[in-house]
């Protein structure tokens, strides 16, 4: 009696897709032709039992023998309950045993990592932080610029709200264990490959999937093997060194027992795409129930390579580093090294946004962790840092692991993408677009390559190239990226920072100019990276500095309280005969009376924590240490005029001005003891009803005998101005300490003038 249903032998499944090929069908054609649906089809071909009558016609469709086609043994549908059960217990014990076998290959190729310049490889296990998965793609969102702002202040920004990722972050296992098909995205260095070898090695050694037999390759290498084998045929290749023959890897795939693992989608050639893509379709087709992961960057798979449109895939997202993945890497890099190493870089990459901005990338954290191996320290020329970034990822991550991707417009070397990158970011960055419309950026692109020599003007021609680099700069720099559908931005506002600078300092227009515009922008805060990297960047910085100088002291030029009150702060900090800098002591006081112009006594200030005296402390000033310094005694004044309800100042202090230390006693007796005086109500009604009178005659007498404390009255814009004024002095003091060239004596020039009324500094010109 006939059979039920027949399954193809792996011969005829070989033959069937000859014929298949040769009538030039998809699938889908075939189950047209052979009028069935098409679920048949994709059975017959993977080696499934199809009922009898449908196996025929699918045959006869092809032109072929279905006698010589089907299989000769029983199906697995009509074997009894007790060979099918033997026959589990078998392909379970062959993996194990397959499994056994390539172990040490798989811990070989897959056990350690070595990038960039480290002098030798690492555990993987010893540096691998756990990767989180976001399941829905970024750049496929579709919302607007605003909504991407929401949140940021364009001039007091949170630089982190620039790039926030609301949606749920899910550990990269549970993504693979969740989808038998997927397509993990991420962009350049995101750590798709080291996410890869990680799957890999916990299956190998039996954490995850551990009935399943880890099958890892490198698509580029696949793709340049000589002859271009198949997929079956590499794998045996790769395992055949290792006493595992053809038939026991095609039964482990015939079962569903394979993970496989295929890195690097766009790292194949141009040329090798179409071939390797196909190999992947037919080896899912005729392998179908094995669970694979893809890797591949985000863009390429639009720009390179066509989508897999017959198999059911799911794309998701590598998510960039949080604050706790950092920890975690960081604290496994310095582990074996120095002790406090891992401490250390923390705390200084925790005090600079900008550089812990770049560490959310694990390449760039990378680099940021052998840097800081080296000299223990960031570099204090950021420029250099940003630089020896934006380099790995333009051209040494390819090029160490021997990549050549095509290059999509002939005339567009890596300096000139670096001009062009440069072009957009002070573009973008002087109309505070953080993020633009993809139309923006392909047109400032446009703008660019139409003055290349042999630009092809014609405007379809400029529009296709454009909209083809600008794909390419994301696919394979990861510099821009695609925030939203058809909203793009730098991938880091670091790296748009850096641009703008290199733009300023390095572009064709007219040096001065663009540095004249760039001290207009003093009291911006927006613009402080800009001005470190601009001063970090130029040969020679000091027309700039002098420029910001210049711009500094106009701010309060034409405000004659403003005048007085800084002709103050210098005949205070000349009459204080101290060692410091003048410029720091002026600092000290300007902060002083300052904080003192708008205050009321209040209990609850602590000073010095409350006391913002960066500037003076900057400028070298440290009172913390000496109690004889001769400020000393001003600190103390001002913190018992601030704190005198709580008297935290003992009036012993100030024995050398005796109505002094009899009103501080009055103070101290009047006092609310301080539980009482924690109470802000019991303290207001003290302070209201009892005291008022006395803390003013406090201020006459630190102005009789101190010359501090006086009310100034600054009005709101004036304190606002004061406010700008310092800000914009911290940036130049900033500027002057970081790694730039400047000649002694212009930096004794502006040091000796800081905070100086305009006055002052004419004479010091004159004289």
């Amino acid at each position: 009696m006939a059979r039920q249903s027949l399954l193809a032998s792996q011969q005829g499944i070989t033959k069937a897709k000859m014929a298949l090929t040769l009538k030039g069908w998809s699938q889908e054609g075939l189950a047209t032709e052979a009028d069935v649906s098409r679920q048949p089809v994709w059975k017959f071909l993977t080696g499934k039992p199809v009922e009898q009558s449908i196996f025929i016609k699918i045959c006869s469709a092809l032109g072929l023998n279905w006698e010589e086609i089907a299989d000769i043994h029983q199906d697995a549908e009509s074997r009894p309950a007790e060979q099918q059960q033997g026959s589990s217990t078998d392909i379970d014990a062959l993996v194990q045993e397959v499994r056994g076998k390539i172990k040490p290959s798989i811990e070989e190729r897959c056990g350690t990592m070595r990038v960039l310049d480290m002098s030798q490889p690492i555990g993987l296990n010893d540096i691998y932080t756990n990767v989180n998965i976001l399941e829905k793609i970024t750049g496929r969102r579709r919302i607007e610029i605003a909504d991407l702002m929401q949140g940021c202040d364009p001039e007091n920004f949170d630089r982190f709200g620039l790039s926030r990722v609301t949606q749920k972050r899910v550990p990269g296992l549970e993504v693979v264990n969740r989808h038998s098909k997927l397509m993990v995205l991420g962009k350049p260095g995101a750590g798709k490959t080291t996410f890869l070898k990680y799957l890999a090695i916990q299956c190998i050694s039996g954490e995850f999937q551990a009935n399943q037999l880890p099958v890892f390759i490198t698509l580029k290498d696949f793709a340049e093997t000589h002859d271009q084998p198949d997929l079956l045929k590499y794998i045996n290749y790769l395992f055949g060194n290792f006493g595992v023959v053809d038939t026991q890897i095609v039964e482990i795939l015939q079962q569903g027992r394979a993970l496989i693992l295929l890195d690097g989608l766009d790292e194949v050639r141009e040329k090798d795409s179409k071939q390797v893509l196909e190999q992947i379709k037919n080896f899912s087709y005729q392998y179908p129930n094995n669970p694979f992961v893809i890797t591949c960057r985000l863009a390429a798979q639009e720009y390179t390579f066509e989508k897999f449109t017959d198999v059911e895939i799911a794309d998701v997202e590598v998510a960039d580093f949080d604050d706790k993945q950092i920890q975690t890497f960081v604290t496994r890099w310095f582990l074996a090294k120095e002790s406090d190493l891992a401490e250390r870089f923390m705390k200084q990459l925790n005090s600079n946004l900008a550089i812990k901005e770049l560490a959310a990338s694990p390449l760039l954290l990378t680099l940021l962790c052998l840097a800081f191996e080296e000299s223990g320290n960031f570099s204090t020329n950021r420029s250099e840092l940003y630089k020896e970034g934006i380099d790995t990822l333009l051209k040494k991550w390819d090029t160490k692991r021997g990549i050549q991707r095509d290059q999509v417009y002939k005339n567009l070397s890596l300096q000139r993408k670096e001009d062009l990158l440069s072009k957009i970011a002070l573009t973008t960055f002087e109309k505070g677009d953080y993020f633009f419309k993809q139309k923006a950026a392909e047109q400032y692109i446009t703008d660019y390559i139409r003055n290349l020599p042999d630009a092809n003007t014609e405007s379809e021609a400029l529009q296709l190239d454009s909209e083809t680099l600008l794909r390419s700069i994301e696919a394979q720099h990861g510099l821009l990226v695609e925030r939203a559908k058809g909203i793009y931005s730098f991938s880091h506002l670091t790296f748009h920072e850096y641009f703008t600078a290199r733009e300023i300092v390095f572009g064709t227009q007219a040096l001065d100019e663009k540095l004249q515009n760039l001290a207009s922008h003093i009291t911006e805060y927006r613009w402080r990276e800009i001005f470190l990297l601009a001063v970090g960047m130029s040969p020679n910085a000091e027309c700039l500095l002098l420029l910001i100088k210049r711009q500094i002291d106009e701010l309060l030029a034409n405000d004659e309280k403003l005048q007085q009150f800084l002709m103050w702060v210098s005949k205070k900090s000349v009459s204080v005969e101290v060692r410091d800098k003048l410029a720091a002591v002026r600092a000290f006081y300007f902060t002083l009376s300052k904080y003192l112009n708008d205050l009321c006594p209040n209990p609850y200030i602590n000073f010095p924590d409350d006391l913002e005296v960066t500037l003076a402390i900057s400028l070298g000033l440290n009172i913390d240490d000496n109690a004889s310094h001769p400020i000393k005694l001003d600190f103390k004044l001002f913190s018992a005029f601030i704190d005198a309800p709580s008297f935290i100042i003992e009036s012993e202090d100030f024995d050398s001005i005796p109505e002094l230390k009899e009103l501080l006693q009055q103070l101290k007796s009047k006092c609310p003891d301080q539980y009482s005086c924690s109470n802000l109500e019991v303290y207001q009604s003290w302070c209201n009803d009892s005291i008022k009178s006395l803390v003013e005659h406090l201020r006459d007498l630190m102005i009789q005998y101190h010359n501090i404390g006086h009310n100034w009255q600054f009005s709101k814009e004036q304190m606002e101005l004061l406010e700008q004024y310092y800000d914009a002095n911290l940036l130049l003091v900033d500027c002057l300490d970081s790694d730039c060239y400047v000649s002694r004596e212009v930096r004794q020039e502006i040091e000796d003038t800081l905070l100086l009324p305009i006055a002052e500094i004419e004479k010091r010109k004159k004289g």
